[in-house]
Order: C-alpha cells, then sequence, then structure tokens
C-alpha cells in the first residue's frame, strides 16, 4: 500500500505538487479543503504525512501554520522541500481580459502578484479562495484566477508569462508525521519555537546558547502570542544533527531561558 499524503487540495494547488514532489509521485494524495483538514487526517489515521508550506521568499512565515505546529502535540516535520512558485492568470478560452471585473486566488498569491494586477486590472474586485487551484471554479466571462503553472483544466487558459511581482519566488514545505512516530537518526536542520522569559535579555541569552557552541542560526521569525498583547513566540532554526551531544545540550540550555519551548522538526 503506497503512502499516503494530505495537503490543501483541490487538484492543481503547490501543496498537492509539493506532496507529489514529497512522494516521488507515487503517493496517495489525500486532498483537502484547508490546511487544518490537513492536520486533522495525518492526526486521525487518514493520512501517513502531512505536507504545508511554511515559509514564502516574498511574504516571509505562513502565520497559520506556524499555529498549527506551534502546539506541544503538533505533528513533527521531517523533511523539506524548496518549491518554485510560477503563478498565471487562467481565464476561459474566448474571454477579453478588458472584461474582468474580478480576480480570484489564494491570498498569498494576490499578493504576490500586486504589482500586475493593480496594473492591469485596477478596478478588478481581488476576491480570496482556499488555495490557487480552487479560482479555476470561479472562472466565468468576467471572473480571472491566478494558479500555478502546471495547473490544466479543460477550457482554461493560462498566461504565457509568470505574473508574479518577485519571479525568484520559493515556498517551502514540510513534511510532517505524526509526533509519537517521529524518531530522526540525524538532521541538518532543527526547527523550534520558543517563548522567552520575560525579563531584559532573555533573548540575548536564549541565542548565546547556540553562539557558544558555534551553532548557526538559518531563520528567525517572530509571532504575536494569541491573548497575550505585546508578547511574542519566537520561531528558530538551526543547522545541526538532532542526535549529536553538543546539539542536545545547546538545545537545553536555550530551553532554561525560556516559559515556553517546543521543538517542531528536525530534518
Amino acid at each position: 500500500m503506497s503512502a499516503r499524503y494530505s495537503c490543501l487540495g483541490p487538484q492543481g494547488s503547490y501543496s498537492e505538487l509539493a506532496a507529489l514532489r514529497f512522494s516521488g509521485g507515487e503517493g496517495e494524495i489525500v486532498l483537502c479543503p484547508d490546511f487544518y483538514a490537513a492536520v486533522a487526517a495525518l492526526k486521525r489515521g487518514e493520512a501517513d504525512f502531512a505536507v504545508l508550506p511554511i515559509e514564502n521568499s516574498i511574504q516571509g512565515g505562513v502565520l497559520k501554520n506556524l499555529d498549527l505546529l506551534e502546539r506541544p502535540g503538533a505533528p513533527f516535520a521531517v523533511e523539506e522541500l524548496v518549491l518554485k512558485i510560477d503563478h498565471r492568470l487562467a481565464t476561459l478560452e474566448g474571454v477579453d481580459h478588458r472584461a474582468i471585473e474580478r480576480i480570484y486566488s489564494h491570498e498569498q498569491a494576490i499578493g504576490q502578484c500586486s504589482e500586475y494586477l493593480h496594473a492591469h486590472f485596477p478596478n478588478a474586485k481581488l476576491l480570496y479562495t482556499r488555495s490557487t487551484a480552487e479560482s479555476l471554479e470561479k472562472l466565468d466571462a468576467h471572473a480571472a484566477g491566478i494558479v500555478g503553472a502546471h495547473a490544466k483544466k479543460q477550457g482554461v487558459v493560462l498566461s504565457e508569462e509568470n505574473i508574479a511581482d518577485e519571479k525568484r519566488n520559493f515556498t517551502r514545505f514540510l513534511r510532517l508525521v505524526r509526533r509519537e512516530e517521529a524518531h530522526p537518526e540525524r538532521s541538518d536542520k532543527i526547527f523550534f519555537c520558543a517563548v522567552c522569559k520575560h525579563r531584559p535579555g532573555s533573548l540575548y541569552e536564549l541565542l548565546g546558547a547556540f553562539a557558544r557552541s558555534g551553532i548557526n542560526l538559518t531563520r528567525i521569525e517572530s509571532r504575536p502570542i494569541r491573548d497575550y498583547f505585546g508578547e511574542y513566540r519566537f520561531f528558530i532554526e538551526i543547522e545541526g544533527n538532532f542526535t549529536e551531544e553538543n546539539i542536545r545540550r545547546a538545545l537545553e540550555e536555550a530551553k532554561s531561558f525560556c516559559s515556553q519551548f517546543h521543538v517542531i522538526g528536525a530534518y
């Protein structure tokens, strides 16, 4: 039986493309209506892996997914994949672009194409869908969508050019397993989140635990803590093998400076 990968659908989404890449084209793809459902399918045993986008090179962290992964019982990330994003304008065959009044797509895709949309469709309403692929269901004589160059549907025409404001646009995806099934034997990177103790120098102390051990940080991002205005959770990625003793010691030292500390993944 092939492994099952839950991800955001419908067919043609970037998340589906990432899941296909993770599976080598041999897995069963479980398409879900949103990211929460993709994680829930993994937890319920309806999928063996979940695939989530976690960071975009233009818009930064995918905040709703960072929130999904900060919980202690959240799935564990075991692999990353960087996918080149190639946005195309989708219309029905024969539609005149001058007649377009509405443009549908995922919020991130619309944000990443804002300059193009302002220049070519300044008066069009911009309407969000749950995924880029879902916008294909909204097309009519006065509506267009933004989808990946890989998306195909009969009767739909894609623009010849990539309409993103930044052509070098990449999204990082994580492959997740149920936390109780995660047993990393080695890793190149470790991703964790932390809430520093509310006192002067606590973030400096946290980061110093890695500096003293010569461990390189590859990412740091802050996110407001819900219901605690003015306090922040830090999402940090470091280089290192999760099983090595010096890495373990540095993580334990960093944890001692935090009120909350949670390893999201090792890959």
